[in-house]
């Protein structure tokens, strides 16, 4: 078995390719120049690799620039006369003389001096924060006593200066450290100067009044893309902007305003000689509709409260004012007449007739009319009452909110407020009642041409006004 075992051997020796000889630990790796040098220390690939790191070392030593410094552009010289003001100004270099920052150096032209003296007076112009003109005077180097005196001065005057407000000031001597004041010159209003100035070694108060032109200005224009811009770009601010637009929605959707439309207004407005002004509330705010009618709402007193009032329609007599319209869209849920009341559980005369509308329903005047009441009313709830003239009134109860005020003129069919469920109430509902000489009476039975709202004599007047602010 031992001799056929070495028989196998020998052949099997014989049969295999000679193999080259790869020392213990070592793998053959195909040639590169790129070489890890942790690897291998010491054998004939490293010393490839090393001898390869070494001569691009080099290469790049020969290649690299020197410490010298590089090239650039030879700064021009500034003129001598440039140089010589800005080193007599200070603003020149260090290297010249000049001390950047101070007031001025010395040169050729300029002698240091030295003993300078104090000037006799420093004029300056403040600008006083919310803390008054008193602190702003003591920051600029004014006496206490002078700035109390002067913060005196302008409260006596019964003005209050805004913060911002420009102050001129004259300081005079300085006397321990702080300069009195000579003079203080501001414009406390439009038509208002204030100048306090020292005179016989005391401050004295002069109130100037200014000339002021108070004639209203006008605005005319297309409303275009966007009637606010509109009024902008026409010469309106923002605040006489906003209040016409308010003045329109009373009346109308300003959404549906076309750009063909035409926008007119006009403002009070104050100004002075020197350019000073100051635009005052809206006067007359009128519209010209392409596809509508058209708007002249003109501002009105009325119960001592300002009102709109639109002039295009005053005092005119139409069709359908011979009868009084539905306050709202809604069937009737109770009838005027004795009833027992679904709360208090006792029959009791129901003086108006309830329409069952649901929370938030618009509510509209039934016929033209003053606003007399607009507020709560006890067990009525939120009420809006109206007066139409003739001895005849109605009132709406319930609200959950009112869209006008006391004193307010209405025409037939106008937004006053919203169905609701205020005061006694069992649900949302609109409680309408109608007075004829201050008697409930019951609202199926009237039928009555309504009255102009305003008396013919106040008619012609508000037409007198409209013609006067935009002829």
């Amino acid at each position: 078995m031992r001799e056929a075992w070495l028989g196998r051997e020998r052949e099997g020796a014989a049969s295999a390719r000679p193999l080259a000889f790869v020392p213990f630990g070592q793998k053959r790796l195909p040639f590169t120049l790129v070489v890890d040098l942790a690897e291998d220390i010491g054998s004939k690939r490293w010393w490839c690799g090393a001898a390869t790191l070494s001569l691009l070392a080099i290469t790049l030593g020969l290649l690299a620039p020197g410490f010298e410094p590089l090239p650039s552009r030879k700064r021009a010289a500034l003129p001598r006369a440039i140089a010589q003001e800005w080193q007599a100004g200070g603003i020149g270099t260090l290297a010249s003389g000049s001390r950047s920052g101070m007031r001025m150096a010395p040169g050729e032209q300029v002698e240091p001096a030295g003993n300078i003296p104090e000037r006799a007076t420093v004029e300056t112009r403040l600008v006083p924060g919310k803390d008054g003109i008193g602190p702003a005077l003591v920051r600029a180097g004014a006496s206490y006593a002078d700035a109390v005196q002067v913060s005196a001065f302008i409260r006596s005057a019964g003005v209050a200066i805004a913060p911002g407000t420009p102050v001129d000031v004259t300081l005079g001597k300085r006397t321990a450290g702080r300069r009195s004041i000579e003079r203080v010159a501001l414009r406390a209003a439009i038509d208002l100067r204030i100048v306090i100035e020292r005179s016989g070694g005391a401050l004295v108060l002069h109130k100037i009044g200014l000339k002021v032109d108070e004639r209203p200005l006008r605005l005319r224009g297309v409303a275009g893309d966007g009637l606010y811009w509109a009024l902008r770009n026409a010469g309106a601010s923002a605040a006489t902007a906003a209040e016409y637009l308010k003045a329109l929605a009373e009346e109308i959707d300003v959404g549906e305003i076309g750009p063909q439309d035409r926008f007119d207004l006009v403002f009070s407005n104050r100004s002075t000689a020197d350019g000073q002004g100051k635009a005052g509330m809206l006067l007359y705010a009128a519209i010209d509709r392409a596809t509508a009618g058209d708007l002249q709402l003109v501002r009105w007193t009325a119960g001592g409260k300002p009102i709109w009032i639109n002039a295009a329609t005053i005092g005119d007599r139409r069709e359908e004012d011979d009868a009084m319209a539905w306050p709202v869209n809604a069937p009737i849920t109770s009838r005027f007449g004795l009833r027992v009341h679904p709360i208090l559980r006792f029959a009791r005369m129901h003086r108006g007739m309830d329409f069952g509308a649901r929370w938030g329903t618009p509510i509209h005047a039934a016929a033209d009319g003053q606003v007399t009441r607009a507020g709560w009313a006890g067990g009525y709830g939120r009420q809006v009452r109206l007066v139409h003239g003739d001895g005849m009134a109605t009132s709406y109860s319930h609200m959950s909110s009112m869209a006008v005020e006391p004193g307010a003129y209405v025409r037939r069919g106008q937004l006053i407020g919203y169905v609701g469920s205020s005061g006694l109430s069992t649900g949302p509902h609109l409680h309408y009642e109608v007075y004829r000489g201050g008697v409930a009476v019951d609202p199926l039975s009237v039928r009555f041409v309504t009255s102009r709202p305003i008396d013919p004599a106040t008619v012609a007047a508000i037409k007198a006004r409209v013609k006067q602010l935009a002829p």
